[in-house]
């Protein structure tokens, strides 16, 4: 199995009001503590089947500019997803399998861009971008992993699992390879420093929600090694390039 990150920006920043602020309240923190950001999605390749974890924008997407004192700036833009999609080495039509944590178009926007692809989806995510068509797999989870109740195996070693909180239908996908456990977790958190701290950020559809998965996550993460592989840092595809277990 090889995975990969596909980088879209890079070298932004986040304040921690945005990135810790989502129970608490925006002012218990400072916002002059702020944090790297970037955007990067990812691809699985199984060796008989190329699966994508979410896809970005599409090329015409324009990043809000750099603005001191901004919650989010995402970076300057290394590529387009498409752009980079090709740099990865792979071609549209090689892609069999797409698995959308949640419906946000940073993660889903160029779902139509893969002509040969199922694309897998929460069932709340899935009406709430309407998105119909033989290609389109609503999750049904009829298994259990490890700590979650809620999850289903879309190809050997690879879990789709339901998330809910970021999105009424927010999921992540974990990959087991060589002893490691890959979590593809979306926006579960925005940042590592807020797993770490075990903060939620400021952007959810149900707080509750969000507060279980990210305690289900947490649990997961102390009993497996895993390898936390993260959206909107660039922890996230460090994490990757070093197999770097997260420690809490």
């Amino acid at each position: 199995m090889i995975i990969k990150a596909i980088r879209m920006f890079d070298g932004g920043f986040m304040n921690q009001p945005f990135a810790f602020g989502g129970e608490e309240g925006k002012d218990q923190f400072d916002e002059q503590i702020i944090y790297r950001s970037s955007l990067q999605n990812f691809l699985i390749d199984t060796g008989s089947e190329v699966i994508l974890v979410d896809t970005g924008f599409k090329a015409d997407f324009a990043a809000p500019a750099k603005k001191l004192g901004a919650p989010l700036y995402m970076g300057e833009k290394v590529a387009g997803y498409m752009e980079a999609f090709a740099a990865a080495g792979y071609k549209p039509e090689q892609v069999t399998k797409i698995l959308i944590t949640h419906k946000h178009p940073d993660h889903s926007a160029c779902i139509t861009e893969f002509p040969n692809a199922k694309v897998y989806i929460s069932p709340e995510d899935a009406d709430a971008m309407k998105l119909v068509g033989d290609n389109i797999i609503r999750a049904e989870y009829g298994a259990v992993y490890k700590n979650f109740p809620n999850a289903q195996q879309v190809a050997h070693g690879i879990w789709f699992i339901e998330a809910k909180g970021h999105t009424k239908g927010n999921s992540i996908i974990i990959a087991e390879n060589d002893g490691l456990y890959y979590m593809f977790h979306g926006d579960v958190t925005y940042c590592d420093a807020a797993l770490k701290a075990n903060k939620l950020s400021i952007v959810f559809e149900d707080k509750d929600a969000a507060r279980e998965t990210l305690d289900r996550v947490r649990e997961f993460i102390k009993q497996n090694p895993t390898v936390y592989l993260s959206t909107h840092c660039p922890e996230g595809y460090e994490n990757l390039e070093m197999k770097r277990v997260m420690k809490l």
